[in-house]
């Protein structure tokens, strides 16, 4: 086996979150390890050998679902696996995501690698040529119950195996898949014994869906934290508040982490210097400035329990029935069950929404003249002929809205299938379909709060705004946003605050002065 650097090879112990993003946004190529090698084929060998027992086998030699009950001769048994594949292959609606895709890919060929599956060496190393070549099938949005797993978008990955279906190539272009998998010089697959059902059988898109989150949430909760801090200080608040002897009153370590990055994004800023003494009438501040540290605490500490499910389910080898190669037996199970992940990813959507209703608060300080301390109406350049950033808030609102919807919980949801012999599913597939469109929605409520606050700091001018805060404020007016005068058309500003904090600029111009928990 050979390797780079840049490879990341999937062996027989679980993948870290770095590694699933480096494959699924990155275009990483994916090395199958000696160790899984061998791993796989003990499997296939206990496969093998039960493969013409009298005895039924699940997944070998019958039926799936309610059609367990029949038994396969050895002559149908090739065209099982494929009528498995081609019958659940039953998606509908709008193409995922490619990074989803190659996610939930990477994922199933990381448990094949455990070698609890059977599959044999050669399908596997085919799943990995795959996701090396950028070869993606085309997966559509509806189709999966969270139970058995991910069955139809998985089903359209294992087709391309076969050859067949959809996909999209490394240059964007969708094509059959027998002519992609030629042109990259590779063979499809015909599946043999339990193949079929090793390859969808797993909670691989909602888990893969799950550690892109962590990776999104991760940094954006860190720009709510700048986000916070520009509007403190642009509304005159107070950074007393934050206080490491007063944040240890109630310990909680996300609470002291927001606290602490509260604290350093406001120090030496010349416009909290400015109302720090004596004179000032101030007696405390409104929740959405007060009580950041709170909020934001509370939501970190949700994605740490996240992140320890993400990490087991990433140890986890998820199949039914499972290859006990030691004892040679195949067993079913329940493991394919995606009530740990659907309950997270629903978890989530809730600090998801509550932290974009306080920047959403926030931001409305800033434009009501009886509460932004001094500031223009709607922080217009001539209040009644400009509306100012009036609309950016209603544009908020709406994102706010949208997202206490979508913190409604899919997991408390169950809609019997099979003939009832599925009859409990965990609807985890749609709690991460909703995951990532909140994600969205709060990266945008929060560059709307940091375009508005960055033009609060603008009008604030002699007064200088901390190192850490000015460097936002200088990112964002290189790019023409966030800068008073009269009224221009808006959208392309909002979009561009998006984007810089999408691709982690607006993060990393305050992390120049201060690090950042």
């Amino acid at each position: 086996m050979s390797t780079t650097a840049a490879d990341v090879v999937v062996g027989t112990g679980p993948l870290s979150p770095a590694q699933v993003v480096a494959v699924a946004r990155d275009g990483a190529p994916v090395v199958l390890g000696d160790d899984a090698l061998a791993a796989i084929e003990r499997s296939r060998a206990v496969v093998d050998a039960l493969a013409d027992d009298v005895q039924p086998h699940y997944g070998i030699s019958t039926g799936f679902g309610a059609l367990a009950t029949r038994h396969i001769p050895p002559d149908r048994r090739a065209q099982l696996q494929r009528s498995l594949v081609r019958s659940h292959a039953a998606s509908s609606g709008l193409p995922v995501e490619r990074e989803v895709v190659r996610a939930m890919m990477l994922l199933r060929l990381s448990t094949l690698a455990t070698g609890h599956t059977g599959v044999r060496p050669a399908t596997a190393r085919l799943l990995a040529d795959l996701l090396t070549h950028g070869i993606t099938p085309v997966v559509r949005e509806h189709g999966s119950l969270g139970c058995s797993g991910d069955l139809a978008p998985l089903s359209h990955c294992a087709l391309a195996l076969m050859g067949e279906g959809e996909v999209e190539t490394a240059d964007g272009v969708v094509r059959p898949a027998a002519e992609a998998l030629a042109a990259a010089g590779l063979t499809p697959v015909e599946l043999g014994a339990k193949e079929g059902l090793a390859l969808i059988n797993g909670t691989d898109g909602m888990l893969g869906m799950l550690v892109m989150a962590l990776a999104d949430l991760t940094a954006l909760l860190r720009v709510a934290d700048v986000a916070a801090a520009m509007s403190v200080e642009a509304l005159l608040g107070t950074d007393r508040v934050f206080a490491p002897e007063l944040q240890a009153l109630r310990p909680h370590p996300g609470q002291a982490t927001s606290a602490t990055n509260l604290a350093a994004l406001l120090a030496g800023s010349g416009v909290v210097a400015s109302h720090r003494g004596p004179d000032c009438n101030r007696v405390q501040d409104a929740y959405s400035l007060r009580c950041a540290p709170q909020v934001h605490g509370a939501a970190r500490d949700t994605l740490a329990h996240a992140s320890t499910v993400a990490e087991r389910e990433l140890a986890a080898a998820i199949d039914n029935p499972v290859v006990l190669p030691e004892d040679g037996r195949v067993e079913s199970n329940g493991n394919f069950h995606g009530a740990p992940v659907a309950y997270v990813l629903d978890f989530l959507a809730i600090p998801v929404a509550d932290v974009a209703s306080m920047s959403e608060r926030r931001t409305d300080r800033f434009l009501d003249k009886a509460r932004n301390h001094g500031l223009p109406p709607f922080l217009a350049d001539d209040p009644g002929v400009d509306s100012g950033l009036m609309i950016a808030q209603y544009t908020q609102a709406g994102v706010v809205a949208e997202l206490k919807r979508l913190a409604v919980p899919a997991s408390v949801d169950s809609i019997p299938s099979s003939a009832m012999q599925e009859d409990h599913v965990s609807m985890g597939w749609g709690a991460a379909r909703k995951l990532r469109r909140a994600v969205d929605g709060l990266a945008r409520v929060l560059a709307i709060e940091v375009m508005t606050a960055a033009r609060g700091l603008e009008l604030r001018r002699p007064l200088a705004p901390a190192p850490a805060t000015g460097a936002v404020v200088e990112l964002l007016r290189e790019h023409g946003v966030g800068l008073p005068g009269p009224d221009r058309f808006l959208s392309p500003e909002i979009e561009t605050a998006h984007r810089l904090v999408r691709t982690g600029e607006v993060l990393a111009a305050a992390q120049r002065h201060t690090a950042l928990g």
